[in-house]
């Protein structure tokens, strides 16, 4: 028989190798066949011997053992040889085994990784950071991660997913497989999933300092804001002049309202680096954001300038909604559309686009734009209507009158106003005008509330895991005490002054109506409610950045807006009076009556200052910044009907709803 070429050997090997973790039997086949051909060759031993270990047979750890023997200066040998002796717990003859295959061989990620692993089992933390340190840098060979990051680059974020849940079965201490799944929990907004990954990178590998700026990123994103200036605060101990860092310090310190000191580090960046459009645009978000409008026109137009494919510059200008485009950048912007563009730059630019085109009076191709970029944008986010409709449905069945009566009185704090509805209702006019009165404060859309929701869901009773909101019927009038006191001290942080009453402006808190009365009895709750078509289409052609997924499809703002009006409707009726709604349409026609009105549910006596609202200097987040900071105009009320034609689906999903 003719001996086989090297070439048919590595195909059969390569084979073999599959069937590993597949199919030991039919391993131990292969592994057999090509000994048959070519005798002790040493993968094909090592092969047999490993499938004979998946089996549990000793005679495979035997023949591992004397691999290592025979091929002393076979890096996978003694790769082997470590993983066996760190099953026995012999980690010190492990960790031996595997430095003799890493200076073999550098690039050996799972080498370094197992490494790692054994001097962790031992104690030696800072070698196990440094052995995992060393498991990133040579990942960037690893053919899973390198599938797995092309798919990320992709925006392809199941099958990367999958790749690397898949990967980590295998080595659940890889930290760059971690911080890669991390990232993409991020980007599906499951960001306390991608925080407990982060955290536990950090366990592992605490100098990886790119895991580290992750996990300050999505703590932030959280509101976790103290919990992220630690981290960032670790990251420039390390590296104090990393533009990066510091520029994520400084939108940190913005969210805690120190625009000051969050603007003058801006500005130290962007004095260093005045090329980096990213730079521009954090820093035209806080000028924004402190009512500096002029300025911030100009570093978001610095950043286009800087780079003009960068959809997000234009989206920013767009966004101030008082802001016109000139012809020029309509030009430019079409250009753009023409080229090779990054998704994310790319509907970025339709929604800029659709926004000028509106203002120009061509609404039809303004639509378009619109559509385009929401159809992009939905293909991006993670988001169920079923889920969303059957969680409405459960909140409804658990919250009855008896059960409202019969949780205790919660925490005694009177402090909180929440405005809640759904984004686009008016909500920011109405906290810009109780911001106006001189005992209550305004802060912004926090996140307090949800979190709380989230861990009540993560909680474990009896060993199960129990669904929010059916958890809250588990807690006794003392827990709901502490939950209540718990969200007015982790929202302390956010009060600049001494003022008796804080607004907490979340929209989406209203599927959390119930919560916030079980725990906080005396807050004020005001729903915000404006025209079903206005609502719904002024919350499509709008881009958010995060937490909004309904919005990106006009039958699922439909349904979405719908199960809105329904739990409140049930609320009206368990809990009359409780929640305060405000129509925006009145408050337009008749702003002083509706005003009084609000005041007087507040418990707050009438100021002529909450009438003048628009002077009122603070700083305001939302996309209605701008608009808040002009008196009060009717021209918006009926914007929408210029695109009724093409809003049926809309009005189809919406229903009854409507005519209301």
């Amino acid at each position: 028989m003719a001996e086989p070429t090297t070439n048919q050997l590595d195909v059969a090997l390569a084979h073999a190798e599959r069937l590993l973790g597949r199919d030991p039997v039919l391993a131990i086949e292969q592994a057999n066949a090509i000994l048959e051909a070519a005798p002790q060759h040493p993968r094909a031993e090592m092969v047999k011997a490993r499938a004979l270990q998946w089996q549990g047979k000793p005679e495979g750890d035997a023949a591992i053992q004397r691999l290592a023997r025979e091929q002393p200066r076979w890096a996978d040998a003694q790769f082997e040889l470590g993983r066996l002796r760190a099953a026995a717990g012999e980690f010190e003859r492990a960790i031996a085994a595997y430095r003799d295959a890493l200076d073999l061989r550098d690039r050996f990620p799972i080498a370094w990784g197992a490494l790692g692993d054994a001097l962790y089992a031992t104690g030696a933390f800072l070698e196990a950071d440094d052995a995992y340190a060393n498991q990133i840098r040579t990942s960037t060979s690893d053919p899973v991660l390198m599938n797995a990051a092309a798919a990320l680059c992709a925006n392809k974020l199941a099958p990367a997913e999958a790749m690397l849940r898949e990967h980590l079965r295998n080595q659940p201490t890889d930290v760059a497989a971690i911080r890669m799944l991390a990232e993409v929990g991020a980007r599906l907004g499951r960001y306390r999933e991608a925080e407990l990954l982060l955290t536990r990178a950090m366990e592992l590998a605490p100098s990886f300092a790119a895991a580290r700026h992750n996990l300050a990123l999505v703590l932030l994103r959280q509101g976790k804001i103290l919990e992220s200036l630690r981290e960032i605060e670790a990251l420039r101990r390390a590296e104090g002049d990393n533009p990066q860092y510091r520029n994520l310090q400084a939108a940190a310190l913005a969210r805690l309202g120190d625009y000051d000191t969050a603007l003058a580090m801006y500005a130290d960046v962007i004095r260093e680096q005045p090329r980096e459009p990213r730079l521009w645009l954090s820093y035209g978000h806080a000028l924004k954001t402190a009512g500096r409008t002029d300025e911030a026109v100009k570093a978001y137009r610095e950043a286009a300038k800087l780079n003009p494919d960068f959809g997000d510059a234009y989206w920013s200008l767009a966004n101030l909604k008082t802001f016109r485009f000139g012809a020029d950048e309509v030009t430019t912007m079409r250009a753009a559309l023409g080229r090779e563009l990054r998704e994310d730059d790319r509907f970025h630019m339709h929604y800029a686009l659709g926004k000028a085109l509106e203002d120009a009076g061509e609404y039809e191709q303004s639509f378009r734009q619109y559509a385009e970029g929401a159809q992009r944008r939905r293909a991006c986010v993670d988001y169920d209507p079923d889920y969303t409709s059957d969680q409405v449905q459960r909140i409804k069945a658990l919250f009855t009158p008896e059960f409202l009566a019969g949780r205790g009185k919660g925490a005694a704090a009177r402090d909180p106003i929440f405005v809640i509805g759904l984004p686009r209702s008016g909500s920011t006019l109405i906290e810009q005008i109780l911001s106006s009165h001189s005992q209550i404060e305004g802060t912004m859309e926090l996140p307090d509330i949800g979190a709380i929701a989230r861990e009540l869901g993560e909680r474990k009773l009896r060993s199960q895991p129990t669904k929010y909101p059916e958890a809250l019927a588990s807690l006794d009038a003392e827990q709901l005490r502490a939950l209540g006191e718990g969200y007015i001290e982790r929202t302390r942080i956010q009060r600049r002054t001494n003022k008796p009453m804080f607004i907490d402006k979340m929209p989406n808190n209203w599927l959390h109506a119930g919560l916030i009365m079980l725990i906080l009895p005396n807050a004020k709750i005001i729903d915000a409610r404006r025209d079903p078509m206005a609502t719904c289409f002024s919350a499509f052609k709008q881009h958010f950045a995060r937490g909004q997924a309904f919005t990106y499809d006009l039958t699922e703002l439909g349904r979405y807006y719908r199960d809105y009006v329904d739990l409140m409707a049930h609320f009206a009726t368990v809990a009359p009076g409780r929640i305060y709604r405000v129509q925006y349409e009145r408050l337009v026609a008749d702003t002083e009556q509706q005003v009084r009105s609000i005041l007087e549910y507040c418990d707050a006596p009438f100021e002529p200052a909450c009438l003048e609202f628009y002077a009122t200097e603070r700083a305001v987040r939302t996309a209605s910044s701008e608009q808040v900071r002009r008196p009060i105009y009717r021209e918006g009320l009926d914007q929408w009907r210029h695109y009724e034609r093409w809003l049926g689906p809309l009005r189809q999903a919406l229903g009854p709803v409507v005519t209301e």
